[in-house]
């Protein structure tokens, strides 16, 4: 009895030495150290590495997509070194005494993220600038090409002109930008080729080119909300979106296929092998809908895209991508409104049932990059693309040829070629980190460009009987040289150890016109001649963070903006201007906690002339000046560590022309109109909870003025939700599920005013023509990945 006693003692001291010696190692081992890794303007920074040393021990760890890191140390003195891409190295040293925990690093960059391909955290918001990540793009099923631009939100409102394959048309603070390119601009460009083409058939600025990318592959997007950036130019007037494509793919292998409503099918193919110093890969992505409309869409997509970047060493890589795409499709078009409310068309019917086109294009670029032991960074390219475009489009059906009808051919067939370089050199200028930023841009277009009368998609309609004679049966065509050649300079200085930041830039373009070509009506008219036009472009911008805890930044921004006119329109007119330019003002403040991120800015913009569209020859000529004022808020709640909302908000008070008053009211300004005052969206995102992955998404717009003089004459505004939904259902296989229009909300998505005459004997009427939004659409799909490379 008494050695059992004695066993069970002995046991019980036993595990109560080691549980002590166990306590003790917890406790010298046990202490938590964490915290966030940011800028001085509390921008979050994910991918910092942090190497810690202790007296026995070395540990690395890197921050996480929110910029955030935790690790366990032993409870004595330690020093951490941060360092990563274009991060400024610093050692910071903790004591055993010190606060270890929710620890905020701050840190500079040698090369700002807006110049580098870092990528700052998107739940950090400033005015000037917003982000999305991959996962917007790899996590949602795209049944429509132009659901890739509802993604970006920051004001952005688009809609289709026709149904299909052509290209949105843009609007954002209070300007309708038509396709892209007019009353401002907003520029795009993916890998820094510029999307939008000048002198184009259809629309100064066309930015039908994106219908080429493949959503998989975008890796991540800046949007500049404003010409606030010495680097860009021509169309940035309103705004700059800059779309990065991957360069590998973290699976060697991926396929998606997918089915939905509407006769809709899409796949997309990669492969991306696993070679040493190389990035690469190769992908082919087909897609095919009617859509919801009467007259089918048959629109159909193919696109091949590839790339393949070589690293000479640790500071050098050199690479090559391609883009080619074809699309053909049938469309809809506008039809008026005032039949469909009196029940004699369907919102989905069509007037013209040859409607529609066929575009092929690609796109080869090089690039090359070096980094230098200083921090100084080297990066330039050159592209060439090549582009055949055909529209057929008929708007006023049969309002100018009763017998054969309106229908025309707007064709473009365009070579263009270009380059861009840029050095970057951070320095100290008095002791504070700065940075030098200079550059230049070339850009080359050679375009045979025309509008000619067709009758199913004939384009010999001029010379029928009855027409040749007729001047509102135009005929044109022409051979454009269109040259823009450009240079920039940029500087930003970081004051009170980065808590002020002052950024001053000059931008130069200059542009070539070369025209040769001639209009036939009722009679022929050459068009011919050679003009020229430069623009310099001021930038400033002032970011001030002035408190070390508190997470607060106050911003000023000023950047003018230019927009070319149409080639066309220059050599028809040479004394009116020849490139329009936008000021553009932002002040806001932002709060970016660790749950919570906000911004709240005001806006006011000027624009030296408006564009408006020349039914002669398709092209655009500058009429007077446009203001427009307002204000944004934008925000991003992290909920819970797996469930987030992000929001945003423009509101335009007022957009109209100075000096400019309606012929009944002499004391009430003309309206800018074709273009909401209020765009706002919301998401509620749930990220990787037990395999799911969802959104929630909104968008509004508020209904808006199409004339203005005559308030009465409105487009309708619109309400639309979208569902998302992705499961893992194995590490190599995902189900996707969407739902477009989840309400199933009745809206057009592009609302125009102009006259037209349905039916040859019928009247003619100033009305309003529509294209319809899609009614609710289901899309499922799989997803499959193979040869995970790390």
């Amino acid at each position: 009895m008494q050695s059992r006693f004695a066993f069970y003692n002995l046991v019980f001291f036993t595990v109560l030495f080691a549980f002590s010696l166990a306590s003790g190692a917890f406790a010298q081992g046990g202490r938590t150290f964490s915290g966030t890794v940011t800028t001085a303007r509390f921008e979050l920074v994910p991918g910092a590495t942090l190497e810690i040393r202790t007296g026995k021990t070395k540990i690395s760890v890197q921050t996480d997509a929110e910029g955030r890191f935790s690790v366990t140390l032993p409870d004595e003195s330690f020093s951490v070194a941060v360092s990563g891409k274009n991060i400024e190295p610093q050692t910071r040293v903790f004591g055993a005494a010190d606060v270890w925990e929710n620890v905020r690093i701050r840190i500079n960059f040698l090369v700002p993220p807006v110049s580098e391909s870092v990528t700052i955290q998107g739940e950090t918001l400033s005015p000037e600038i917003e982000r999305r990540d991959d996962a917007v793009y790899k996590n949602n099923l795209f049944g429509r090409d132009d659901q890739l631009i509802f993604t970006l939100n920051a004001g952005i409102n688009a809609g289709q002109h026709e149904g299909g394959g052509k290209s949105l048309e843009i609007r954002r603070f209070g300007f309708n930008l038509d396709h892209g390119g007019v009353n401002g601009g907003l520029k795009i460009l993916v890998d820094d080729v510029q999307q939008n083409q000048s002198t184009q058939g259809h629309g100064q600025g066309y930015l039908g080119a994106l219908k080429s990318l493949s959503p998989e592959l975008v890796a991540d997007v800046s949007i500049i909300n404003g010409p606030f950036s010495a680097a860009y130019g021509d169309f940035s007037g309103l705004g700059v979106v800059q779309i990065r494509q991957k360069e590998s793919l973290p699976q060697q292998l991926t396929a998606r296929f997918q089915g939905g409503s509407f006769g809709t099918f899409r796949s997309f193919l990669a492969y991306s092998p696993k070679i040493r110093n190389v990035d690469s890969f190769v992908a082919y992505e087909f897609s095919r809908t009617d859509g919801p409309f009467k007259n089918p869409l048959k629109y159909r997509r193919d696109n091949v895209t590839g790339n393949f970047t070589r690293k000479i060493d640790e500071k050098q890589a050199v690479g090559f991508k391609f883009n080619f795409g074809r699309s053909d499709f049938f469309s809809s078009g506008q039809i008026p409104l005032d039949l469909v409310a009196a029940g004699a068309l369907d919102r989905f019917d069509a007037l013209d049932p040859e409607n529609g086109g066929r575009v092929r294009l690609g796109t080869a670029s090089v690039y090359y990059r070096r980094d230098f032991k200083s921090g100084a960074l080297f990066k330039a390219d050159a592209f060439l693309g090549r582009s055949l475009f055909d529209l057929f489009s008929n708007f006023t059906f049969f309002l100018n040829d009763p017998v054969y009808g309106d229908e025309i051919d707007q064709h473009d067939s365009r070579l263009q070629q270009g380059g861009n370089v840029q050095y970057l050199q951070p320095y100290k200028f008095f002791g504070n980190a700065a940075l030098l930023t200079t550059g230049g841009n070339l850009h080359l277009n050679r375009i045979n460009v025309g509008l000619a009368p067709s009758v199913a998609r004939n384009p010999a309609r001029k010379f029928l009987a009855g027409n040749p004679d007729n001047p509102a049966v135009l005929y044109t065509k022409a051979a454009a040289k269109v040259d823009n050649y450009a240079f920039y300079v940029q500087n930003g200085v970081d004051f009170f150890n980065g808590h002020l930041r002052l950024e001053t830039g000059l931008r130069y373009d200059y542009f070539s016109f070369d025209v040769d070509g001639f209009e036939l009506s009722d009679g022929r008219v050459d068009l011919r001649g050679r003009e020229s036009a430069g623009r310099w472009q001021p930038k400033l911008a002032v970011a001030w963070s002035p408190l070390e805890r508190t997470p607060v930044s106050f911003y000023f921004n000023y950047g003018r903006g230019i927009a070319s006119q149409d080639a066309r329109g220059v050599v028809r007119r040479p004394e009116a201007p020849r490139v329009a330019t936008t000021d553009f003002y932002q002040a806001g403040a932002s709060w970016n906690g660790r749950r919570v991120a906000f911004v709240a800015s005001a806006f006011l913009i000027d624009t030296s002339n408006q564009q408006v569209y020349i039914p002669d020859d398709g092209s655009l000529e500058f009429a007077g000046r446009a203001r427009s004022f307002g204000f944004e808020l934008r925000n991003s709640v992290k909920i819970t560590k797996k469930l987030s909302f992000n929001g945003g908000l423009t509101q335009v008070v007022r957009a109209f022309y100075p000096g400019q008053f309606t012929e009944t009211l002499p004391r009430r300004r003309v309206i800018v109109d074709s273009a909401p005052h209020t765009v706002a969206n919301g998401a509620l995102a749930l990220d990787d909870f037990y395999g799911f992955n969802s959104s929630l998404a909104w968008r509004h717009i508020s209904n808006y003025r199409l004339d203005g003089e005559d308030e009465t004459i409105r487009a309708a505004g619109s309400d639309v939700v979208d569902l998302s939904l992705t499961k893992r259902l194995k590490k190599w296989v995902d189900l996707n599920f969407s739902i477009d229009n989840l309400l199933d909300k009745r809206y057009y998505e592009t609302q125009n005013y102009f006259e037209s005459r349905t039916c040859p004997t019928c009247d003619s009427l100033s009305r309003i023509h529509a294209t319809p939004g899609y009614s609710r659409a289901f899309s499922v799909g799989l997803t499959f990945r193979f040869g995970k490379k790390d």
